[in-house]
C-alpha cells in the first residue's frame, strides 16, 4: 500500500528494520525508536539516502505521540511490556482512535493484556506475529497472522501489506499469537524429522542430491526441506532465526498448551533437543542447527 500516514515503528532489529523501511518506501512518514541508538542511526541513514520521510525518537512514547498507527517488533514479553506499557511506553502517548500493531512473538497472555490496556484508552490493537524470517522481512514477503477485532484488522491490513505476502485475521486478541505458536510447533517438528532423515541418508552412503530429488516432490516436501536440506547436510547454520528465539517461542507454545489442558509431547521433546544445541554453544545458530546434535554415522 502506498500512502502518507504518520506512523511509528518501535524495534529496528533484523525483522523490524526492513519492515519499517518498507513503510517508509511506500510513502508513509515513519518515526522510529530502537533501544540501540547506533542501529537506529544506521537505519535512518539508509532511509534518508533513499529520499524517504523518516525520523528517530528518543523514547517509544515520543515516537508514538503523533502516530495514527504504532508498530512494535521487539524481543519478548518483557520487551513489549516496556515499550508499550512502561513509563515511557507507546500506549501512554497515543491518541484515542489510534492503532497499535504488535509484530513481536509473545505469549497470548501478554497479547491479551496489551489489547485490554489499549481498549481502556480508546485505542485499537492487533497482535500480528510474523513468519518468513529475515529474508521475508527484507523482501516484503512475510506471512502475518493477526488477532484483534475485525475493524482493527481492517485498518491494519492494507498498511501491513507493504511487507507481507499473506495477512490473515485468525480471531480475537491473542489469536494471532496462538497461530504463531502452531507455526513454530510445525517448524520444530519438521526440522526434527528432516535432521534424522538427512543423517540416515548420510550414514547409508546414498546420494543426497538424488534422495532430495526423489522425496521432495511427494508428501514429505516442505519449505524447510526445499531451503535447508543441503545447508543442513553441509553444516551451514547462519540464516537469521536463532535457536535461542525458537526456544523462547516454544516456551510460549507449551505454556498455552498447558493452559488449555493439552499435551504436546513432540514439541516438548524437540524443545529439549534445542536445549542441547544451546548447551553446546549453538544458541545463535539458525534453527536448522538441530541436526548438529546428531552424529553422522559410520558410513557418512
Amino acid at each position: 500500500m502506498t500512502g502518507n500516514l504518520t506512523v511509528a515503528f518501535i524495534g529496528l532489529g533484523v525483522m523490524g528494520g526492513p519492515m519499517a523501511g518498507h513503510l517508509a518506501a511506500a510513502g508513509h512518514r515513519v518515526t522510529a525508536y530502537n533501544r540501540t541508538r547506533s542501529r537506529a542511526e544506521e537505519w535512518l541513514a539508509v532511509q534518508q539516502g533513499g529520499g524517504h520521510n523518516a525520523a528517530l525518537a528518543a523514547t517509544p512514547a515520543e515516537a508514538a505521540r503523533d502516530a495514527r498507527i504504532v508498530f512494535t517488533c521487539v524481543g519478548n514479553d518483557d520487551d513489549l511490556a516496556e515499550v508499550a506499557l512502561g513509563e515511557h511506553g507507546a500506549l501512554g502517548a497515543m491518541s484515542r482512535g489510534a492503532l497499535l500493531v504488535d509484530h513481536t512473538t509473545v505469549s497470548a497472555r501478554m497479547a491479551r493484556r496489551v489489547a485490554a490496556e489499549a481498549q481502556s484508552r480508546g485505542i485499537d490493537a492487533v497482535d500480528a506475529p510474523v513468519s518468513g524470517g529475515q529474508a521475508g522481512a527484507e523482501n516484503g514477503k512475510l506471512a502475518i497472522m493477526c488477532g484483534g477485532s475485525v475493524s482493527a484488522f481492517a485498518r491494519a491490513m492494507p498498511v501491513m501489506e507493504c511487507y507481507a505476502a499473506r495477512v490473515v485475521h485468525v480471531g480475537p486478541a491473542g489469536a494471532g499469537q496462538t497461530a504463531k505458536m502452531a507455526n513454530q510447533m510445525c517448524i520444530a517438528g519438521t526440522l526434527a524429522g528432516l535432521s534424522e532423515a538427512i543423517r540416515l541418508a548420510q550414514a547409508a552412503g546414498i546420494d543426497l542430491d538424488k534422495t532430495y530429488e526423489a522425496i521432495s516432490g511427494g508428501a514429505a516436501q516442505s519449505w524447510q526441506m526445499n531451503n535447508r536440506w543441503q545447508t543442513m547436510a553441509d553444516g551451514q547454520f547462519d540464516f537469521g532465526f536463532a535457536v535461542d528465539w525458537m526456544r523462547k517461542d516454544l516456551a510460549y507454545a507449551l505454556e498455552e498448551a498447558r493452559r488449555l489442558g493439552l499435551s504436546s509431547p513432540v514439541t516438548a521433546l524437540v524443545d529439549q533437543f534445542y536445549a542441547e544445541v544451546q548447551a553446546s554453544g549453538g544458541g545463535r545458530k539458525d534453527t536448522s542447527a538441530l541436526i548438529s546434535r546428531l552424529p553422522k554415522g559410520e558410513q557418512a
